[in-house]
C-alpha cells in the first residue's frame, strides 16, 4: 500500500492589518483527529477521502486553518511547519513516504520572514528531494518562484465564493496518483501578471471571469494538461510578490505547460479592464440613503457590506466608521427592527457583556486594534443575549454578545471571527430574514446571505479591505502593475517562468 503524507496550512493574511495572528486565532488539528474532522467543502476533505479511495494509507500530520487576518506570528509559523515536518520524518522512520499531498492557501505571510508556504515547501523539499509534492491552492494565493522550485504542482480554486475546495484537493490528489500509478511527470510553468484586484471584482459567476474559468477548464481538458489555475492573487498584502499568476501543469511536457499558460495569461490581460463591482456599490453616505429607500419598497431584508474592514479578507473588523454614520442617522431609530450589525471584534467589551443580558450599560468598544482608520465608540445600550464559545464556522471559537443602542444590533466578538453565515446572527435570538436592514463586514456575499437577502448593496468603507486599491499605501509591490499604473506595456514571455 502507497503511502502519502497530508497537511494542511490555511491562511489569508492581511499586511494593513496591524493585528498579528497567532495561536489563539487558529484552529489547529493534529494527527489522525482529522479523519472526525472533515468538512464537506474542504479541499483537505477531497484531498484524503480520494487518496483513501485509491487504496492509499494516508499519513495526517498537522491541520491549521484561521479566519484571515494580520500576517502570521513568525514563532507560531515556525511551530506549526516544524511539527508537520517531524511528523514527516517520523512517519518516514516508519516506512517510506511515496508521495506528498497539501492543502496550502498560497497568501499566507509571516512577520519577520515574509511568504510562509515557499520557505515551508523549501525545508520539505531538502528532506524529500525525490518523492511528488503536490497541493491545492486558493484562487486567491499569490505565486512565488519559491513555491514553483520547491513543488511538483498546483491547482487552485476555479469559483469564488469558494464552493469548489473539495474537488480541488480531489485534483491534488488526482495530480499524486497519476504520478505513482501512471507514471506522470508534472512540468509547471507559470506566468506572473501585473495586475491587482479586489475579489469583489472578481466573482466566477459574471464576466470576465466567466470566459477565464471556462478557458481553465478547456485547457484542463486537452491531453497531457494535468491541471490550469488562474491565482488571483490578494491585493491587501504589500509585497513584492502581489499580483496575478497563470499556473499549468502538463504531464512530462514542459513546452505544452508554457504555450497554455502564456496563452492563459494574455486572455487575462487583454481582460484587465473589465473588472469590475458587480454588487451595487456607493460611497459610504450614498449607501445609507440608497438602504433607506429601498425600505420603502418593502423587499427585506437589505444586506449592506461595510467592505473595508472585512475580516475574511483579513481585515482587524474593528473599524467603526461606518457603524458610528447608522448609529447617527435618524432613519435608524425610524425602523420597525433594529438594524443588525456584524460585527465588531473587541475582545474586552464582549466580555463585559457576559452576565449581564437584559441590562442597560455603557459600553466603549472599536478600534482596539486598527487605531488609524477609525475612533472607538462610547454608547448606552441594552444587552440583548450573550453566546458562549460560537464555532458556527468550524474554526475557533467565541463568545458573542448582542448589544442594542441608536436602533442598531452590534455583534461583539471576542475572537476575529466571519461574518460569513445567517447562523451567527441566529445564535443571537435573531433572525435575519425578520429585520429591514442587515450590515455584515464583507465584500460580496456569501451564498448563505444571498439566500436571505431581497437586496445587496457593497459600501465602499475604510479599513484593511479599502476596496479602493489606488487609496493604499503600497511600498513594497513591484511597479508599474495595474491599476496603480496605466499604460504599462507588458511582455508575457518576459514573466514566464517554467521548469
Amino acid at each position: 500500500m502507497k503511502r502519502v503524507l497530508v497537511a494542511a496550512m490555511h491562511h489569508e493574511s492581511n499586511s494593513f492589518n496591524p493585528i498579528t495572528a497567532g495561536e489563539d486565532d487558529f484552529k489547529v488539528i493534529y494527527g489522525a483527529d482529522i479523519f472526525s474532522n472533515l468538512r464537506e467543502n474542504d479541499s483537505v476533505t477531497g484531498i484524503i477521502k480520494t487518496l483513501q479511495g485509491a487504496g492509499y494509507e494516508v499519513i495526517p500530520t498537522v491541520f491549521a486553518r484561521a479566519v484571515p487576518n494580520g500576517e502570521i506570528d513568525y514563532d507560531f509559523y515556525c511551530r506549526i511547519k516544524d511539527e508537520i515536518i517531524n511528523g514527516a520524518q517520523a512517519a518516514q522512520a516508519e516506512a517510506p513516504i511515496d508521495a506528498i499531498t497539501l492543502s496550502l492557501h498560497g497568501s499566507m505571510r509571516v512577520r519577520k520572514q515574509g511568504e510562509a508556504e515557499g520557505y515551508f515547501l523549501e525545508e520539505l523539499r531538502s528532506i524529500f528531494p525525490d518523492i511528488p509534492i503536490f497541493s491545492s491552492l486558493d484562487m486567491h494565493a499569490t505565486m512565488t518562484q519559491r513555491m514553483h522550485d520547491y513543488c511538483d504542482g498546483f491547482v487552485g480554486y476555479k469559483c469564488a465564493p469558494h464552493t469548489d475546495c473539495f474537488e480541488t484537493g480531489e485534483q491534488a490528489a488526482k495530480m499524486t496518483i497519476a504520478t505513482l500509478e501512471n507514471g506522470a511527470r508534472a512540468k509547471s510553468a507559470w506566468v506572473r501578471v501585473p495586475i491587482l484586484i479586489a475579489g469583489e471584482q472578481s466573482e466566477t459567476s459574471v464576466e470576465p471571469m466567466v470566459e477565464l474559468i471556462n478557458a481553465l477548464r478547456a485547457v484542463e481538458k486537452k491531453p497531457g494538461i494535468m491541471a490550469a489555475s488562474y491565482l488571483m492573487g490578494f491585493p491587501w498584502a504589500d509585497n513584492e510578490d502581489s499580483s496575478v499568476a497563470v499556473y499549468v501543469v502538463a504531464d512530462g511536457d514542459p513546452k505544452l505547460a508554457q504555450t497554455e499558460a502564456v496563452a492563459l495569461a494574455e486572455l487575462i490581460w487583454a481582460r484587465k479592464n473589465e473588472f469590475k463591482f458587480h454588487t451595487e456599490t456607493y460611497e459610504e453616505q450614498k449607501a445609507l440613503d440608497v438602504a433607506f429607500a429601498a425600505v420603502e419598497e418593502g423587499k427585506l431584508p437589505i444586506y449592506i457590506s461595510d467592505s473595508g474592514d472585512n475580516p475574511t479578507a483579513g481585515s482587524s473588523s474593528d473599524c467603526t466608521g461606518f457603524l458610528k454614520l447608522l448609529m447617527a442617522d435618524a432613519r435608524t431609530k425610524n425602523l420597525s427592527k433594529p438594524v443588525l450589525y456584524g460585527g465588531i471584534y473587541d475582545p474586552i467589551a464582549t466580555k463585559q457583556c457576559e452576565g449581564k443580558v437584559g441590562d442597560t450599560i455603557t459600553l466603549t468598544f472599536g478600534a482596539k486594534f486598527d487605531t488609524v482608520t477609525s475612533s472607538p465608540i462610547t454608547a448606552t445600550g441594552i444587552v440583548k443575549s450573550y453566546v458562549k464559545d460560537w464555532s458556527g464556522s468550524g474554526l475557533v471559537k467565541s463568545d458573542l454578545a448582542l448589544f442594542s443602542s441608536c436602533g442598531v444590533d452590534i455583534v461583539l466578538a471576542e475572537a476575529h471571527v466571519g461574518y460569513t453565515v445567517p447562523e451567527l446572527f441566529a445564535a443571537l435570538g435573531v433572525d435575519p430574514k425578520e429585520v429591514e436592514i442587515v450590515v455584515c463586514k464583507l465584500g460580496y456575499l456569501t451564498q448563505q446571505h444571498k439566500v436571505v437577502a431581497k437586496r445587496s448593496i457593497m459600501a465602499l468603507t475604510k479599513g484593511s479591505t479599502n476596496e479602493d486599491l489606488k487609496a493604499l499605501d503600497y511600498k513594497q509591490v513591484k511597479r508599474p502593475i495595474f491599476p496603480l499604473d496605466n499604460d504599462l506595456e507588458y511582455d508575457v514571455l518576459d514573466n514566464l517562468m517554467a521548469k
